[in-house]
């Protein structure tokens, strides 16, 4: 997926979502980031605590919050790991 595509295709659908804040918004950025830093290979492998301090989110509730909200709109596809050696995946939708 292009990286470009992926942020406008996100932008355009987000504007016209009223679930979507500036916290979900900089959240997938971070996503993103990770994309990108990860060569854009799917899935991605994220941490929680990485995509938080990138995404300037302080509380996990917050971040759980979020993630559930992007995953119940369609804009990614998140399948949490519960093991702290191995990362979350996300996989970015649409």
């Amino acid at each position: 997926m292009d990286l470009s595509m992926a942020l406008y295709g996100f932008m355009d659908m987000a504007r016209d979502d009223p679930r979507i804040g500036p916290s979900h918004i900089s959240l997938f950025m971070a996503i993103l980031y990770s994309y990108q830093q990860q060569q854009c290979a799917m899935p991605v492998s994220v941490y929680s605590r990485d995509l938080m301090k990138k995404a300037k989110i302080a509380g996990m509730g917050t971040y759980h919050k979020c993630m559930r909200e992007l995953k119940e709109g369609g804009y990614i596809r998140f399948i949490p790991s519960y093991n702290p050696v191995q990362g979350s995946l996300v996989y970015l939708l649409k």
